[in-house]
């Protein structure tokens, strides 16, 4: 794999090294010798003969050996001189930890696109700088200060041998993360921080992990992407290996930074886009550490369910009340036992115990084989698809289970089972049960929040192929030369019916003399409609008049749309009105795509007209979708069964809006680059067969 030579370098040099353990670089020094590196070791200081019984050399160029890690810690002023030393050597990698870079911007961001054009030139790969560096617990290789891995090992314990994989794009975060999850008693594979990005990014990293056997469930910490396309394509290649990626992404409370002109791009927030691709990709999201470590020791511990029917066992009723809370809330199921398996399970437990479930085999109960035998019992069973272990590990002697014969039934498990004590828990508790292959958990919303996790992962059906955008008329691409700012309606719907997409009959009309051709190509009833760039939203100014029957109606509806719309902002440059015929009666639509920066465009699919922003009741995806998946989008909405025929109304034209939502999804990728923002709003679905009809359209125009 390309990045094996990073992470599990033959040789490191350390330019800067220091013996000085007060300082980072000198930290960082030990902790690879501490940690048992077995390759070559270099250490590069003018100032020094030797650090830590090693021999130092005054440069990199006098290290007598090829090296394939360079580790720089010297001061920033120092550092792509440093840099151009390795590639002059022949250095593979290297490893920037050294900070005051695009972060301080002016000259020293100037100093960090040298760095990558180093990079670029030499062919060096380049992981920072400002990196905290990684962690390799397969091999045993500290490239980092982080005292999070100045550990004693030999008091370390492990409750399963499947490895986690971290990539932060924070290192104090990412080295969190590990140490905490030591704690539950998870197993690591890497640990890599990636600092600013100059040349390697977290999709490189995320790539190799993914393609790494060692490496079973993978963590992220996300703050932004830098590489789009290729994270894309790592999660795509997860999603199709089934390796579970749980990501904990910062940034959602950031405003976003521009006015929109469609209803689309105001409700769609500044993380739409990441939680479309994570969506897409079966990515599960995690809202804080805690509950991130707790979905990745559920899937490092414990196959997957079929279905979301839950089996609380507790010790103490409460407990299980408090379980059962949890569990429901999460949108789990906890179903009644069947009569055979509440009378199996009877035999095993008190009287005034419960075998109903929650299964209360009472305190009395943990010191018989009863707990075990109702876990096996369950798990061998078909009536439910999770267990959950509520007990106490508080004894410092005792487990709630004999560890042997629990370790021989989730050694052969079929189904998930965990562990929650509601007391604290010992550490002889924690670890005897991790002999057994137990995450001992101490919160019930973790458990509720792993379990959910786990089902919706286990649901998850990887994304099919999708066809390419579609190639525009040059009419098209001509029109998109002159587009600035706001696309009014006129010219949005010219636009895409250009592109293939079905619209009303229409005129613009610009003076009263123009009414009756445009009313006697259109055909009456008609809807009159105002058209400017400053009024995106033309109900709010009064700007619309519908169902115009005849010349006389027609000529008050445009002389009153024009004084509502001069009254509405009279500074506006209008383009005219629209004359359009009326669409027939059917449901009300939104279909919309705003382009992210990162992502590209996003598509938003929901209830349309003017309640949209009130109800917001969407569903979105990464543009483009198939027809298939349009109607998946469409499933999704609490709006759905209008369209499906609520209530013995007649079904709407659900085929045709799909067709129309893929098509809208196609043309957006293919104006990526000059449309910012597309929303048909609304688009009214008449009943099956009839077709949709896109009553209103909006552009708005990339910046330069």
């Amino acid at each position: 794999m390309q990045l094996d030579n990073f992470l599990n370098p033959a040789s490191i040099a350390v330019l800067g090294a220091s013996p000085d353990e007060h300082k980072l670089r000198g930290r960082l020094s030990k902790l690879i010798v501490k940690n048992g590196y077995r390759g070559d070791l270099y250490f590069i200081n003018p100032s020094h003969k030797e650090i830590h019984g090693r021999r130092c050399f005054p440069d990199i160029g006098s290290v007598p050996g090829p090296v394939d890690l360079a580790i720089i810690v010297v001061p920033a002023s120092q550092v792509v001189a440093a840099l151009e030393q390795c590639a002059a050597k022949g250095v593979n990698n290297a490893l920037i930890m050294t900070s005051g870079f695009a972060e301080e911007g002016g000259e020293q961001a100037k100093a960090q696109e040298r760095i990558a054009e180093i990079a670029r030139n030499s062919g060096i790969r380049v992981c920072g700088p400002n990196a905290e560096g990684f962690h390799n617990e397969v091999h045993n290789i500290s490239a980092t200060f982080s005292p999070a891995v100045d550990l004693d090992r030999s008091k370390l314990f492990t409750a399963t041998s499947r490895r986690v994989g971290i990539i932060a794009q924070s290192g104090g975060i990412g080295f969190a993360l590990y140490h905490r999850g030591l704690d539950l008693g998870l197993s690591f594979s890497r640990i890599v921080t990636v600092g600013n990005e100059s040349d390697l990014t977290a999709a490189d990293f995320l790539h190799h992990m993914v393609d790494d056997r060692k490496t079973h469930v993978i963590l992220l910490f996300l703050e932004t992407v830098r590489s789009p396309e290729a994270f894309i394509a790592a999660l795509a290649k997860a999603a199709l290996t089934s390796k579970p990626i749980v990501v904990v992404k910062v940034g959602r409370s950031a405003a976003g930074g521009r006015a929109t002109a469609s209803h689309t791009a105001s409700m769609a927030g500044w993380d739409a886009a990441y939680d479309t691709i994570f969506a897409k990709y079966g990515v599960i999201v995690a809202d804080d550490l805690d509950r991130a470590l707790a979905i990745v020791a559920a899937l490092g511990t414990c196959p997957l369910p079929r279905g979301k029917r839950v089996a609380v066992l507790t010790v103490s009723g409460g407990g299980g009340a408090l379980a059962a809370d949890a569990l429901t809330s999460a949108g789990l199921d906890l179903p009644e036992l069947s009569p055979k398996t509440q009378q199996l399970i009877r035999a095993q437990i008190p009287s005034y115990g419960a075998p109903q479930n929650p299964v209360d085999v009472t305190g009395q109960a943990t010191r018989t084989e009863a707990p075990l035998k109702i876990i096996e019992l369950l798990d061998e069973g078909d009536e439910v698809d999770i267990i959950v272990v509520v007990t106490t590990m508080a004894n410092e002697t005792l487990t709630p289970v004999k560890v042997a014969p629990l370790k021989e039934l989730l050694a052969r498990q079929n189904k998930p089972v965990l562990f929650f004590t509601y007391t604290v828990a010992s550490d002889f508790g924690i670890r005897e049960m991790a002999k057994a292959g137990v995450v001992t958990f101490t919160s019930l919303s973790e458990v509720a929040t792993a379990v959910a996790a786990m089902v919706s992962y286990a649901r998850f059906v990887p994304p099919g192929a999708i066809g390419l955008p579609v190639e525009l008329p040059a009419a098209v691409m001509a029109e998109l030369t002159n587009l600035t700012g706001i696309v009014p309606e006129h010219r949005a719907k010219m636009i895409l019916e250009d592109c293939g997409i079905a619209m009303l009959p229409r005129r613009l009309v610009t003076s009263e003399v123009d009414l009756l051709a445009a009313a006697n190509a259109v055909g009456y009833p008609v809807a009159v409609k105002i058209q400017s760039a400053e009024i995106p939203h033309k109900t709010d100014a009064g700007g619309v008049r519908l169902s115009v029957a005849d010349l006389d109606a027609l000529k008050v509806a445009f002389h009153a749309v024009v004084r509502s719309a001069s009254k509405y902002t009279a500074t506006a440059k209008l383009d005219g009105v629209l004359v359009e015929r009326m669409a027939s009666a059917g449901i009300e639509m939104i279909v919309g795509v705003v382009r992210d920066d990162i992502f590209g465009p996003i598509l938003t699919v929901g209830a349309g007209g003017v309640t949209t922003e009130l109800y917001r009741d969407v569903s979105r995806r990464v543009a483009p979708v198939t027809k298939n998946e349009a109607v998946d989008m469409l499933r999704e909405l609490k709006y759905f069964p209008l369209l499906a025929g609520f209530r013995g109304s007649a079904k709407a034209d659900i085929t045709a809006l799909a067709k129309l939502i893929s098509q809208i999804s196609m043309v957006a990728v293919s104006l990526k680059g000059s449309i910012a923002e597309i929303e048909c709003n609304p688009v009214i679905v008449h009943p099956c067969g009839k077709g949709c009809s896109v009553v209103d359209a909006v552009m708005a125009a990339s910046p330069a």
